[in-house]
């Protein structure tokens, strides 16, 4: 009995029950993992890694079903994709479709800083690129490491180039400059959240003046040569570029046991990959399963390809009607009978920081899964608070499967919060709960997960789809 009177559940730390077997298993989930954060540290490459899997898993284009006019029925598997940014495959199940879809619900953007439209400059022979950050950082995490620069540059003539540079061995690694501490006194009496400003987060991309006497700005004038010989663009194409800066390097084990995964964007890569693979896992189904990964949930889930964009919606209607089963009504009942795990990552209890914490309400490193009833803030604000019911038929299916799993909030309860799609998906009447993997360092350039809990949410993932 814990202190208020009400029962402590204890949660085993998962390693204790695992035989060989599953060991194996958890290094072949973890191998794969690494290699899908690590080519894929952007929206757009995520998207493309997905596709790629669900093409050898036998999913077709809806896009090229609708332009054949093919009719869809139980066992077909298809995907759509949308601006290059969000995905969403289907495994068509036996049963009627209006009868719902279990969904698996994740997001692929990541915080990050991004490259202005204008954003070349010199400035005492450096040379820099203007930023401006993309979701929840402390802005003096970026600074005095490697960074790569990924993203895509579209050009006026329809040519699109796909730029990456800093990642490989042999390339050069860009970076943001902080003051010396010799110098910092009155920079380290600042606030942490004012330590280093936003405007100060630009990139250093070089420092070699040209041997053109003509030119003004010499450093300026040889990257732009650079860029135009080695990239293939000019400086007025990165009016329509989508340049976003993220550390440089792969993921890597962490802890002398090997154990833990460091790496960037893992919230919430890591609940997007566990998805996919047990999407692709899944084979025959009585009921439609789905995957959808969608962008912009760091910054709210709008724009086009965030989860407030009526993509799902619409590509749902367009599998009815390949289905023969065209109609408004229908779209809208086969949404509200469908079940989803608003698949995102919870804060790790670290111990480092227990004051920010509830212990017995907190995801522990390698206890498995973990289910958040509600997220939001203080007074639950902006929560989706998942119906007891639904909770309690998760529930039941983990301990079927024999899963490990747990229940978690966000920190302690005044200390602040934070949201998810669910809230937004439970728009059209669904039963949603957030479910995924504990972080640590959470929304740093590298965070920290736990093996374990990556191999019991594929399993989870899995139970999921084929059993709610």
């Amino acid at each position: 009995m814990n202190k208020k009177g009400g029962i402590n559940v204890e949660r085993r730390n998962a390693w204790a029950l695992y035989k060989d077997a599953d060991l194996q298993k958890v290094n072949e989930i973890s191998e794969g993992y690494k290699s899908f954060i690590d080519n894929g540290k952007t929206e757009r490459k995520c998207v493309q890694l997905t596709i790629n899997e669900a093409k050898k898993a036998g999913y077709k284009d809806l896009a090229e079903v609708i332009k054949n006019n093919e009719t869809l029925k139980a066992g077909d598997k298809v995907y759509a994709s949308f601006m290059g940014k969000t995905v969403a495959l289907f495994n068509l199940g036996e049963d009627n479709i209006e009868n719902g879809i279990n969904i698996l619900c994740a997001h692929i953007d990541s915080p990050r800083i991004d490259i202005k439209q204008n954003p070349v400059y010199e400035d005492s022979d450096f040379v820099y690129l203007d930023t401006h950050y993309y979701g929840g950082i402390k802005k003096y995490h970026w600074v005095a490491m490697p960074l790569s620069l990924q993203g895509i540059v579209a050009k006026k003539n329809g040519e699109v180039i796909e730029v990456s540079i800093g990642d490989k061995e042999d390339e050069p690694v860009l970076y943001i400059t902080d003051l010396l501490p010799h110098l910092g006194a009155k920079q380290m009496g600042k606030k942490a959240s004012e330590v280093i400003e936003g405007e100060q987060l630009d990139l250093l991309i070089g420092s070699m003046p040209s041997g053109d006497e003509d030119e003004k700005e010499k450093v300026k004038h040889t990257i732009l040569n650079i860029l135009k010989e080695k990239y293939g663009f000019e400086e007025e194409d990165f009016l329509s570029a989508e340049l976003e800066i993220v550390p440089a390097g792969k993921a890597r084990d962490c802890g002398l046991d090997r154990s833990m995964i460091v790496g960037y964007g893992q919230d919430d890569r890591v609940c997007a990959y566990t998805s996919l693979i047990a999407m692709l896992d899944v084979d025959k189904v009585k009921k439609t399963t789905c995957c959808l990964l969608v962008d912009k949930e760091e910054i709210g889930s709008v724009g086009a390809t965030g989860m407030h964009s009526r993509f799902f919606e619409n590509t749902v209607a367009e599998i009815l009607e390949a289905m023969g089963k065209s109609g408004d009504i229908k779209v809208r009942r086969t949404l509200s009978n469908s079940s989803m795990l608003s698949s995102d990552v919870s804060a790790a209890f670290d111990p480092q920081f227990k004051e920010a914490f509830e212990p017995k309400n907190s995801a522990y490193f390698g206890r498995g899964i973990v289910l958040n009833k509600y997220t939001g803030a203080r007074g639950k604000s902006g929560s989706n608070d998942a119906n007891a019911e639904y909770v309690a038929r998760i529930r039941k299916v983990f301990d079927d499967n024999n899963i490990s799993f747990q229940t978690a909030e966000l920190g302690k309860v005044d200390f602040g919060g934070g949201g998810t799609i669910a809230y937004i998906a439970a728009l059209y009447g669904m039963e949603v709960i957030d479910s995924g993997i504990a972080v640590l360092s959470m929304h740093s350039p590298w965070e920290v997960t736990s093996k374990a809990d990556l191999y019991e949410a594929t399993k989870a993932y899995k139970a999921f789809l084929k059993e709610i």
